[in-house]
């Protein structure tokens, strides 16, 4: 059953509260990085309502991730060439920005495996870290006559939209209901603790 940490309904705890006592609960964080939702409500909501119940690790930082974000980027129509911007939504929490920057080296390690080069894998942020996006695109232009956007967002929204006006030549789309999240997504919930 889907449930949102905030702003939307239902809630995490009024969904792990309807679930029947008897039945096992999982609770699968779509988040790509841990940080203050995964360490601090989720764990609340839990304690509150469903104690016992199964967590499983967030998303990321994840091979399966980068195989979503290159296939995204090659939808998006990014060339072998293109220097590559990872574009995440962004934290204060400095493990939360060391994980994308993880995930960073994964997209490119994808990257070359696919074209049998090297591509500059770069990270901005959306907010709460450095640098922002348009000042990682810019610096990815000095060494690269194009830059290809590849959003670290599950969703479309306010920080996706913002990425248009970025300077890219390339944005790709965000990482959605690609096989390779449903595939990562149903792993987490096979191994929860």
């Amino acid at each position: 059953m889907p449930a949102w940490i905030e702003l939307v309904e239902p809630g995490v705890p009024g969904v792990l509260a309807a679930i029947p006592t008897e039945a096992r609960a999982v609770l699968v964080p779509l988040l790509l990085s841990s940080g203050y939702h995964d360490r601090v409500d989720l764990p609340a909501a839990v304690a509150a309502t469903r104690p016992g119940t199964a967590r499983a690790a967030v998303l990321g930082p994840d091979p399966l991730l980068a195989v979503a974000l290159a296939d995204r980027l090659a939808e998006a129509g990014s060339r072998p060439e293109d220097a590559v911007v990872l574009a995440a939504a962004g934290s204060s929490d400095p493990d939360a920005v060391a994980s994308v920057r993880v995930q960073a080296g994964l997209l490119a390690a994808e990257l070359a495996a696919r074209t049998g080069r090297a591509v500059p894998v770069t990270v901005g942020f959306g907010s709460a870290a450095e640098p922002d996006v348009r000042t990682a695109v810019t610096a990815a232009r000095a060494g690269s006559e194009r830059v290809a956007v590849a959003p670290y967002l599950l969703a479309p929204g306010f920080f996706a939209d913002r990425l248009a006006g970025v300077g890219a030549d390339v944005v790709a789309a965000p990482l959605g209901a690609h096989p390779a999240v449903a595939e990562l997504v149903a792993r987490r919930a096979s191994t929860a603790g």
